[in-house]
């Protein structure tokens, strides 16, 4: 399983419901040439949260105060 570059259209940030900028490491591509992330970052401008991207899977939990 990986994570589509499309889904980008949908996450925010769970922190403050901000857009996510893509950072891409390694991808692959899918089906109908759509792209797929298998590492790679997704980061908040508004609160300088990086969330990591490993396996295909954005690891957006909470983070810890």
């Amino acid at each position: 399983m990986t994570m589509k570059e499309s889904l980008l259209d949908i996450l925010r940030c769970p922190e403050c419901k901000s857009e996510l900028d893509l950072t891409v490491e390694e991808e692959s591509k899918g089906e109908e040439e759509l792209r797929e992330i298998e590492e790679g970052t997704l980061h908040c401008k508004n609160c300088d949260i990086v969330y990591p991207i490993e396996n295909g899977i954005p690891n957006m939990l909470p983070q810890d105060e």
